[in-house]
């Protein structure tokens, strides 16, 4: 069962725009760099994001979003628990986020 993991994410006021864009790219680099231990392959079946463009008024400060997809919930768990390079983006990433939301779902699984 394929799970999406949903990540919005709220920087803080003084970070530039360059760290934006390093934070960025670094996180669509996840897919390529993250390897699971077991097949010694790449795991996340793909990453997409980008930043708000809603007209809706409704964000709540959050301006960027990104969706991984996984192939199971095992791969998920290993992602958000375990996985040294995920590890290190958060380490990186952290000192810049103000807020963030993750929402994690199997499509059609209501």
């Amino acid at each position: 069962m394929a799970v999406k993991h949903l990540v919005l994410v709220q920087f803080k006021a003084d970070t530039s725009a360059e760290v934006v864009k390093e934070t960025s790219s670094r996180f669509l680099g996840l897919k390529d760099g993250c390897i699971h231990p077991t097949s010694q392959k790449q795991y996340i079946k793909s990453i997409t994001g980008g930043k708000d463009n809603s007209n809706e008024g409704a964000q709540q400060g959050f301006t960027h979003a990104f969706v991984l997809e996984f192939e199971s919930l095992e791969d998920r768990d290993y992602y958000v628990d375990t996985d040294p390079i995920h590890q290190e983006f958060k380490a990186f990433v952290g000192p810049f986020i103000e807020k963030i939301i993750v929402v994690d779902y199997s499509e059609g699984e209501f």
